[in-house]
């Protein structure tokens, strides 16, 4: 895989960075329209920008099985390309792919027990990102992704809800207490 050219369309911007998103969303139209048709270089060009996005999501999930959650959420998406009717919400019904798919691979891999808290890192190691991926291991599949989608991806509760396919009060629940059991780990 290449990487994607300076002038490629990038996913979508945080909800803090706006500008630009609908140009760049719609430039993707013709490659999409072209992949759904069997165009095999528009697939190509196509996975190569959808990649970097996808693990960036399942990683946080799926932790140290993030990399085989990124390739199942690929084959996921190409597999179903044909049914995405609007181009231009490809990468949002690719995060519901990556976060679905992220959570099945987590859960498959026993990730939903929490580690002993005696294994919880010391604050103020010098590894802050190894020591944030430590206390995230400790988190159920189901919260690192409410975490991931709402903290990270910056989507609001009923963006989240309707991604993960729970209610509301459900994503409101899992969030208070993933943030809870983060910080009291964080702070172990």
């Amino acid at each position: 895989m290449s990487a994607p050219s300076p002038t490629s369309p990038s996913p979508p911007p945080s909800r803090s960075d706006s500008s630009g998103a609908a140009g760049r969303r719609d430039d993707l139209a013709p490659l999409v329209r072209a992949a759904q048709r069997g165009d095999q270089l528009a697939t190509d060009q196509l996975l190569d920008r959808l990649t970097p996005y996808i693990g960036r999501l399942c990683g946080p999930i799926a932790l140290a099985d993030g990399p085989d959650a990124a390739q199942e959420a690929l084959i996921a998406v190409f597999r179903n390309l044909r049914q995405l009717k609007e181009p231009a919400a490809l990468f949002g019904w690719a995060r519901a792919i990556a976060v679905r798919e992220a959570v099945r691979v987590a859960r498959a891999a026993s990730r939903d027990l929490p580690a002993e808290l005696a294994d919880v890192p010391a604050p103020g190691d010098p590894q802050l990102a190894a020591d944030v991926h430590d206390v995230l291991e400790r988190l159920s599949p189901h919260h690192r992704a409410v975490l991931v989608l709402r903290d990270l991806e910056g989507l609001d509760e009923h963006a989240v809800s309707a991604l993960l396919g729970v209610p509301e009060p459900t994503v409101r629940t899992r969030l208070f207490r993933a943030r809870r059991r983060f910080r009291k780990e964080w702070e172990g």
